[in-house]
């Protein structure tokens, strides 16, 4: 007999960990990734899932989403109801002087791509210790919750810190860093020379440039001798052997090294490119469980040619200065790298010349242009081009707002206001005046929280100690405190005096005031260490349309005073930014809408029921039956003339600045469809080189390269704007098929049939407050009786809805000559190699149910599965649906969440559905057979990506939901070193196990050891019981 408490509190637990609801269909996975076991309504007495959660209220609050989705909602339980105070502050109203009130809540967080992480993935992360002196691990104590209440306090290790209280458990770090080295180490001038003159000759080879982390194994395989650790600060004081550039991040690992350049530099002496890097950390910590330390594993030549490019047998020749310029104009656009087989396309379109054929075959001689880099080694056909660190990329300026704060000599300095590490921050919009110069704060723990604390800090200075500071005579500039009533104090600065008023600006809330004289007070020093919260961004996409009414009257009405959450486009100042409302079901892009608004509807034509247009020009009939129409309108009319016009101007012109360098969500721009130039927005981002569009005009959605899109040349962006989106979508009227995915069959027959047919006409049957069409559709100029429309002649058969047809826009992605992807024997991909014992691996925590199972991935790795998913993205999503029969244990594409992933089949159910693992990401899924497809050889040589894990350091046994909670919130799409203590080996790669320590070192000076934290609830178990 099943325990149903214990299912109950499983469930609780599974629901919790998403705050958006989990859908019915995916309980029983999401519920057997945590527990290992399906549900068990059955021997419950339940006839389905369904029953059995609607007998649970007190767990399960069941609601309908907005398509209809049966969602399943955590309920609110006695016994966590302090955790979800804490942690579900949405909202707040604003006073009535029109100051908002401080929101220390943070927004649902929109659904972000897999491929972005906080950080680069191809840097190193910092080793556990490795800012301490004579340090071990932190211990852990005091309060349990941190400031947001659902993460454990983290307590850092100060050097010559004493420890007192248990005996530690986990393992001990000990390190002396110290810029000089050991004493063993001592190196005289002429040992500094040697070291001078082989790093130099170490990067004539490299010229251009390698990884730092790299250069000690380089160094290692070309010398046979060790490069000392302490010429790694000395390199940037060689400024006559090399140069020490940091192309993005503050990790000392992430910068590349390269040679300083000679005046009249050897143009037959074609440089390698550097590679990436991956970390071998400088002290190798000790396994708790043995008091010997393992040697690492030794680089080896051979070990280094498996990444590095192989030279020609002969030089090829020097190519021209010209065209090596026009490659940088490219790869400037394209900052997060160009797939070398774009060059050729691009250098037509862009430049109108060609691009020489033989270079794709040997790269080499770009070497000194770009880096160069192979992220599949098996297939050299496959290169990606980045920007050298060494070329300064020009940028055009974006406008500068004007600053609300008055430069005043004598204030004392303030720290600027640092950009949030997240993704997605919340902010409070405060005023919207210009989409150019948006006045808003962020949201959050160094932020709004922090402001609350100072601002309680100063109510209370001010009115103990500090009442007596008063300002007699204020000045322009000056900061001043301002009691704005009884129970409010706030930091602000004069910026106009009348007779016996005050005008201030609020620099934490954007907005000025008149106040009384008597009301400002001098502000102290100890109350000007937080930055200024008040601050401003651009939106992107709207930099055209910053004054315009209407777009701003949109603004106005869909973000002031709203905390909503914010993309960061670009990471400057001001930040470029895309909001997102996320308070409802269904997400709001706010730069969008702003976009839409510009409209202008009376160019459509109006819909009508009974009505009949002729001329009616079917574009596209998607998977599930819905046609996609363009009806004759002044919209139509005006939207080709406009086309033709940017066709010529794009054929007159010869210019790199329409490529689009920085996509988002939302963006309108143009792409190629049939030949012409078609508008496009953005729908969806997966990595920086793949995303997803749906071309508007014509009702299709597509997976493109980013070198594929265009922007809207300058001149024609206003006019084609404001032409509303062509493509009406509807559904065929008296058609009994209500299936998401029609049979292919008879998708097929409705595109043969209506697409590019001479003539069309279409009679509306319905029309529904959500917008949607029901029609007839006609071959011919009239519209009969419904008996004679294209609806009644479908060849609907009996047989189940098996796969879905998907639109095929551009060619697959297969190039003659690449081997890769022809068929044959499909093989396993080769096994992950992971470090021995007591040794430390970065990763990336994919999935974390609690410290018994969680899923890593190897964190500098991580770049080449972003290249991966982007090739399945492009390759599956432009190929036709083909039956598949799926069998039990073997390997898969499957479509999940609009992403293509590397599966496992666990299981096939009887309703078309199969349980499946991520390979890569460690979570168990649901799909319907229709979104399977084979897995082809190209994509079969990067190994399986996710690593099953257990916490070390921690007695193994259950886990508490609230435990469960905070180690997720520790953990969970966090960058941490694991520092191994065990390998479970198994027949198949995904039948590994780890058990490892985790430590969290994004702090520079404390290392987080996660068992520390964990051991609390442990010893809670253990006094329970």
């Amino acid at each position: 007999m099943c325990d149903v408490e214990l299912v109950k509190k499983m469930l609780r637990a599974v629901l919790q960990s998403s705050k958006s609801g989990v859908a019915l269909s995916r309980v029983q996975a999401d519920y057997r990734a945590l527990t290992g076991d399906f549900v068990p309504h059955t021997q419950l007495g339940y006839r389905n899932l369904e029953s059995f959660l609607r007998s649970v209220p007190d767990v399960v609050q069941l609601r309908h989403s907005h398509t209809g989705e049966v969602m399943c909602f955590a309920a609110v339980c006695k016994e966590t109801a302090h955790i979800a105070q804490l942690v579900s502050r949405q909202k707040n109203s604003k006073k009535s002087s029109g100051r908002s009130q401080l929101l220390n809540c943070r927004m649902r967080t929109k659904s972000s791509s897999l491929f972005t992480h906080s950080a680069n993935p191809r840097s190193s992360l910092r080793q556990p210790g490795h800012m301490t002196s004579h340090s071990s691990r932190p211990q852990s104590s005091g309060s349990r919750f941190g400031p947001q209440g659902d993460q454990r306090q983290a307590y850092s290790t100060k050097p010559g810190s004493t420890h007192q209280g248990k005996k530690p458990t986990g393992p001990v770090i000990q390190q002396d860093v110290t810029i000089r080295p050991s004493s063993k180490s001592q190196s005289t001038e002429g040992d500094v020379e040697l070291f001078q003159s082989r790093v130099k000759q170490l990067l004539q080879k490299y010229s251009s440039g390698v990884w730092l982390s790299k250069l000690p194994q380089l160094y290692s395989a070309m010398f046979n001798q060790e490069l000392p650790p302490y010429t790694h600060t000395l390199l940037e004081s060689w400024t006559h052997i090399c140069t020490v550039e940091k192309p993005g991040g503050g990790n000392v690992a992430g910068r590349l090294v390269y040679p300083t350049k000679d005046p009249y530099p050897n143009p037959h002496t074609p440089p390698s490119a550097p590679q990436k890097s991956f970390h071998i950390p400088s002290t190798i910590p000790q396994s708790p469980t043995s008091p010997t330390l393992k040697p690492a594993r030794p680089l080896t030549p051979e070990s280094l040619s498996r990444s590095l490019p192989t030279p020609p047998a002969t030089p090829p020749a020097p190519l021209s200065q010209h065209l090596k310029h026009k490659v940088r104009e490219l790869l400037n656009k394209y900052s997060h790298g160009l797939w070398a087989h774009a060059l050729p396309r691009l250098f037509q379109e862009v430049f109108r010349c060609d691009f020489p054929q033989s270079l794709l075959d040997d790269l080499s001689p770009l070497a000194d242009t770009c880096v160069i880099e192979y992220p599949m080694p098996q297939n050299r056909n496959k290169a990606i081009l980045y920007t050298l660190p060494t070329v300064s990329v020009p940028s055009k300026p974006r406008p500068q707002p004007r600053s609300r704060i008055i430069a005043r000599y004598g204030n004392p300095e303030v720290p600027q206001l640092p950009l949030p590490k997240e993704e997605f921050p919340s902010v409070l919009v405060m005023e919207a005046n210009s989409t150019n110069n948006v006045i808003f704060r962020y949201v959050g723990e160094e932020y709004s929280q922090a402001l609350e604390k100072m601002e309680e800090a100063m109510l209370e200075f001010y009115h103990s100690a500090g009442a007596g500071l008063s300002l007699a005579s204020p000045t322009v500039g000056q900061l001043v405190a301002v009691a704005v009533d009884d129970e409010t104090v706030l930091r602000a600065q004069v910026h106009q005096i009348t007779e016996n008023d005050v005008k201030v600006y609020c620099v934490d809330h954007g907005f000025s005031e008149m106040v009384n004289s008597e009301k400002l007070l001098q502000l102290t020093d100890r109350f000007l260490t937080l930055p200024f919260q008040a601050t401003s961004c651009q939106l992107a996409g709207l930099e055209l349309f910053s004054e315009d009414a209407v777009v701003l009257k949109t603004l106005e009405l869909l973000a002031r005073g709203r905390t909503l959450l914010a993309e960061l486009v670009e990471r400057e100042t001001p930040p470029l930014i895309v909001l997102y409302d996320t308070s409802d079901e269904t997400d709001v892009n706010v730069n969008a809408a702003c976009l839409s608004a510009l409209q202008d509807k009376t160019m459509q034509n109006p819909l009508q029921v009974n009505s009949s247009y002729s001329n009616v020009c079917v574009t596209n009939v998607g998977s599930d039956g819905s046609v996609f129409c363009q009806l004759p309108s002044r919209g139509l009319s005006k939207l080709r003339g406009l086309m033709d016009k940017i066709e010529s101007y794009f054929l007159s012109q010869v210019s790199w600045e329409l490529l689009v360098s920085k996509p988002f969500c939302g963006k309108v721009c143009l792409a190629r469809h049939k030949g012409k130039w078609a508008r496009v927005e953005i729908t969806n981002l997966h990595g920086s080189r793949v995303l997803d569009v749906e071309f508007v005009d014509l009702g299709f959605p597509a997976s493109l390269e980013l070198s594929e899109l265009r922007e809207i040349p300058a001149v024609f962006v206003s006019e084609l704007l404001t032409i509303p989106t062509q493509a009406v979508k509807c559904r065929l009227a008296a058609v009994e098929l209500n299936e998401d995915i029609w049979p292919p069959d008879v998708v097929l027959w409705l595109r043969e049939t209506l697409i590019n047919a001479p003539e069309c006409t279409m009679k509306i049957s319905s029309l529904d407050s959500a917008g949607q069409v029901q029609v007839y559709l006609f071959l011919g100029s009239e519209a009969h009786d419904p008996t004679s429309s294209i609806n009644l002649q479908l060849p609907l058969s009996t047989a189940p809805v098996c796969h879905p047809v998907t639109t095929v826009t551009v060619p697959a992605p297969p190039q003659s000559g690449d081997s890769s992807w022809s068929s044959g024997p499909l093989a396993m991909p080769p096994v992950l190699e992971l470090p021995e014992e007591g040794q430390t691996l970065d990763v990336f925590v994919s999935v974390a149910c609690h410290p018994g199972h969680f899923v890593l991935q190897p964190w500098q790795e991580l770049y080449k599965l972003v290249v991966l998913m982007g090739e399945m993205i492009l390759y599956y999503n432009r190929q036709e649906a083909a039956p598949i029969t799926a069998e039990k244990n073997n390997i898969y594409a499957a479509k999940i969440d609009s992403n293509w992933h590397r599966v496992l089949v666990k299981g096939v159910l009887s309703n078309s559905l199969v349980s499946v693992y991520e390979l890569d990401y460690g979570r168990h899924e649901l799909v319907h057979t229709s979104q399977l497809r084979p897995l082809i050889n190209e994509f079969r040589q990067l190994p399986f990506q996710g690593i099953a894990a257990q916490l070390a350091g921690v007695r193994l046994g259950g886990w508490s939901e609230e435990a469960a909670i905070v180690f997720r919130n520790h953990v969970e799409r966090r960058p941490l070193v694991a520092l191994i203590h065990s390998i479970q080996q198994g027949a198949q790669p995904w039948e590994r196990k780890l058990s490892v320590y985790l430590v969290d070192t994004s702090q520079d000076h404390s290392d987080v050891w996660i068992h520390d934290i964990m051991a609390e609830f442990t010893d809670e178990t253990n006094s329970d019981a």
